[in-house]
């Protein structure tokens, strides 16, 4: 099932409540939005990241749930990055 921005902003900030990572983080969901995270704080501003992950929301939605593999995910095409390659290494804690 396809979960709105809303939904999948909820999920981000529970994977994130016990602290997240250091470093700014922003899911870039295409038409459906932004998901900005830094630390434990998450909102769907579309700001400057140390790092942006491309996917769609279908995707997010996978990998939040652990359905989707991270690393799979990012060779099979599913994920793109964009800046800081280690910032997007640290998301596996966290997804």
């Amino acid at each position: 099932r396809i979960m709105s921005l809303e939904q999948l902003t909820e999920a981000v900030k529970g994977k994130v409540a016990g602290g997240g990572i250091e470093e700014s983080v922003k899911f870039d969901l295409g038409e459906t939005g932004k998901i900005f995270v830094q630390g434990s704080a998450v909102s769907n501003d579309d700001a400057e990241a140390d790092c942006t992950v491309g996917i769609s929301p279908e995707d997010l939605s996978e990998l939040l749930s652990g359905d989707l593999n991270p690393t799979a995910a990012f060779m099979g095409g599913k994920l793109k990055v964009d800046g800081d390659m280690s910032v997007a290494m640290k998301l596996g804690s966290i997804v």
